[in-house]
């Protein structure tokens, strides 16, 4: 069931998407050649307590998970699309990009975000995926309009995606959000307009393009992450969003 958020609670989800947008604007700031996972996740960890927040993702183990994730940030490099795991041996290098993922709850009510940071420079193929799949979101965020529908956001992001010459991954998909971290509906990063299910007013979602070179497939490696099938890097944006009556309310911008 897809649930409808109060005015209330979103004015609460408010103040946690801005904690979030901090925390991801602060880990941004520190990434860099010869910076390591565990740093990262540690600092996260720290600023989001601090400021009267719990980390989401810390503990949390979804259906498809062997063991419950380890960090407060997933933090993936390169080739790992999603479910990257924190830790001392992930050392960034220059031209990588790296995925911060980060969910966080305020007063029990979940945000999500999600950002891909360029360490120094990186080529320009990967340049352009980067920019591509952020401009995606934001068409997607675009026809989150009351009446369009689930099919209508799908179309928007492969659209963009695949008008730059990429690929949309088509096995990992946004979602609702605010009660629990993962809630209905799901939202792929493709569909057809007028499609699925119809949007509404109250409706909290986090989506979240995730696009690589050519591949649309992912594997699953022992460490729960999700990779790209043919190894390409990936890049992945997300925010946690509101639709009202009017245009959409961007909770982690």
């Amino acid at each position: 069931m897809i649930t409808i958020k109060t005015a209330k609670e979103i004015e609460t989800m408010k103040v946690g998407g801005k904690i979030l947008k901090k925390t991801l604007q602060k880990v941004a700031e520190m990434i860099k050649p010869g910076m390591d996972g565990l740093t990262l996740d540690n600092f996260a960890f720290k600023f989001i307590t601090e400021n009267g927040c719990k980390p989401a993702f810390l503990n949390y183990k979804a259906d498809f998970m062997s063991k419950p994730f380890p960090g407060t940030l997933c933090i993936s490099k390169n080739n790992v699309v999603v479910h990257g795991v924190p830790s001392a041996k992930l050392i960034f290098n220059e031209g990588d990009i790296v995925s911060i993922d980060c969910g966080l709850s305020y007063k029990d009510l979940y945000v999500d975000s999600a950002i891909t940071v360029a360490v120094g420079k990186v080529d320009a193929k990967t340049k352009k995926l980067m920019n591509a799949t952020k401009e995606a979101l934001n068409q997607a965020i675009h026809a989150c309009k009351k009446g369009n529908t689930i099919g209508d956001l799908g179309f928007a992001i492969q659209t963009h995606v695949e008008k730059n010459g990429f690929a949309v991954i088509k096995s990992l998909v946004g979602h609702g959000v605010g009660y629990q971290l993962h809630e209905e509906p799901e939202i792929y990063n493709f569909g057809i307009r007028k499609s699925g299910i119809t949007l509404k007013p109250g409706y909290v979602l986090a989506i979240e393009p995730m696009a690589t070179f050519t591949s649309t497939d992912v594997v699953q490696n022992d460490f729960d992450e999700f990779v790209t099938e043919n190894d390409e890097v990936a890049a992945h944006f997300e925010h946690t969003i509101v639709i009202t009556n009017g245009e959409p309310l961007i909770l982690t911008k």
